[in-house]
């Protein structure tokens, strides 16, 4: 028997068999670690985006959706909405400070640079804005989202990317 001091990171792109499980990450991190900033009616409201399985499911697909693995079970996703936004990045309550964010965020940031797009952009939650100011993004503005009978506050964000370097 041999034990993993250090359990090893992984990414991968999304399957879609993938789905049903990342639907779980995607309600329980917003269950677990919105609380301090969302009442439990926004909560309800925020999650419901993941109620209809197969719309939940489509809309990982069309977008360049990134998996988080850990020991090679998935713990954690993002994607990219368009060419320069953020659309989702959500990590499992238990796998939090562990990297998995900064892994995704880090892996759009090059994606994005390399196409030679000049920022990315995230509309960012209360919860999440700390990461992304941490990482150079810049408020821009707030937002109100009415989702149902509940109206969520957040704070779109904008990084500058480096510019692309051309062949030395």
């Amino acid at each position: 028997m041999t034990a993993t001091a250090h359990p090893k990171l992984a990414m991968r792109p999304f399957l879609p068999a993938d789905a049903a499980l990342l639907r779980e990450i995607f309600r329980d991190s917003i269950e677990e670690l919105t609380s301090d900033d969302y009442t439990e009616a926004q909560q309800e409201a925020w999650a419901s985006a993941a109620d209809d399985a197969d719309d939940f499911r489509e809309k990982l697909s069309t977008q360049m959706t990134l998996v988080a693995t850990l020991e090679g079970s998935p713990v954690g996703f993002a994607s990219l909405e368009g060419k320069d936004k953020i659309g989702m990045l959500y990590v499992h309550p238990a796998a939090t400070r562990q990297g998995v964010g900064a892994m995704l965020v880090d892996a759009l940031e090059k994606l994005v640079a390399s196409r030679g797009v000049a920022k990315l952009i995230v509309d960012a939650s209360d919860s999440a804005r700390g990461f992304f100011e941490k990482r150079g993004y810049i408020a821009q503005q707030r937002n109100s989202i009415s989702i149902g009978d509940e109206w969520l506050a957040n704070t779109t964000l904008q990084k500058q990317l480096a510019a692309k370097r051309g062949p030395l």
